[in-house]
């Protein structure tokens, strides 16, 4: 009589061994769960970023060439780089360029001082009336830019805008449409348009503040200037780089507000005035859609080498 002797597996063994099988699905679940919630971002994207990209960069490897002696039709042959090579050495590009810089570093740090003011006076109102002028900050920015455009052109008329006629009771002799002042017109355009918008950025960077801290400071005797400039600017910081930021991409690809002025003003405003604009004029204008495409290469590259230089300039940690 034989006795097979038989021995149980211990509990504990069996749920070690289904331990690691658990905790792997389980990590699974999850990131499949993390890559649906941001797989619509990343088809956006794909769409709106890399392949119109893919497809800029395509179109600059090729142009369009008249056959024979320019009587007959184009044809579109490879060049390489040749496109490249051209926008490189193209002075009216990065004159373009240049000019919309200069501009950018008077503009800039005026409309986020300004937008910086308004937060800091903002969060000195109560919380109940602050929607209300938050709101009546933020319509400027509601208005579509080139209906902001064409409104503040009505305004800055000679003929027909209220600006000249006030300023020419207080004795001033203003032309907005003048080459020396289209910049300061501008200027002020944009600012009004965006002014609003950082402000809002910068406002709730301010609201996220703990009121704790303002409370301690006022304990300590510091006053509200005090406060404002100790204790809540340095809180927005990141949101001023943000803003900032934003502001160079923008600048570098302003387009409707000089290309509306140049209906007044075309012997200043040339079709070279901005990069953009440059850009346009050589694709729509010229049909060169390859030599467009290249500089709208170029173009990317600088706005994102001197994003890059502004973040790593202006978001160091202080000390």
């Amino acid at each position: 009589m034989s006795i097979t002797a038989t021995t149980a597996e211990p509990k504990g063994a069996a749920d070690a061994r289904r331990g690691p099988r658990r905790t792997s699905r389980w990590h699974t679940l999850r990131a499949v769960k993390g890559a649906a919630f941001a797989a619509p971002f990343f088809v956006g994207f794909l769409f709106v970023f890399v392949i119109p990209v893919g497809y800029a960069v395509y179109e600059s490897l090729f142009s369009e060439r008249s056959s024979g002696l320019g009587i007959g039709g184009q044809e579109r042959v490879f060049v390489g780089l040749d496109n490249f090579s051209r926008a490189i050495e193209d002075g009216a590009f990065w004159a373009s360029v240049g000019r919309v810089l200069v501009f950018a570093c008077v503009q800039i740090p005026l409309m986020l001082a300004l937008a910086l003011a308004m937060a800091l006076l903002l969060d000195q109102i109560a919380t109940r009336t602050a929607h209300r002028f938050r709101l009546a900050f933020l319509v400027p920015y509601m208005i579509p830019g080139v209906v902001a455009a064409l409104m503040w052109m009505y305004l800055y008329s000679p003929r027909l805008g209220p600006l000249t006629d006030a300023l020419g009771l207080l004795g001033v002799d203003a032309d907005f449409y003048a080459s020396e002042m289209l910049w300061v017109s501008m200027g002020n355009l944009l600012t009004w348009h965006g002014v609003g918008y950082n402000m809002l950025i910068i406002y709730g960077a301010l609201r996220a503040v703990p009121r704790e801290v303002f409370d301690a400071a006022r304990v300590d005797g510091a006053g509200e200037l005090r406060i404002a400039w100790s204790i809540k600017v340095p809180f927005v910081r990141g949101a001023l780089v943000l803003t900032g930021m934003l502001a160079i991409i923008g600048m570098l690809q302003i387009f409707n507000e000089p290309l509306l002025f140049r209906q007044v003003a075309p012997e200043t405003v040339t079709k070279s005035y901005t990069p953009i604009m440059l850009i346009y004029y050589q694709a729509f204008d010229s049909n060169d859609y390859g030599y467009a495409a290249a500089l709208s290469v170029i173009l990317a590259l600088v706005v994102g080498a001197i994003s890059f230089l502004f973040y790593k300039f202006t978001n160091r940690p202080s000390s």
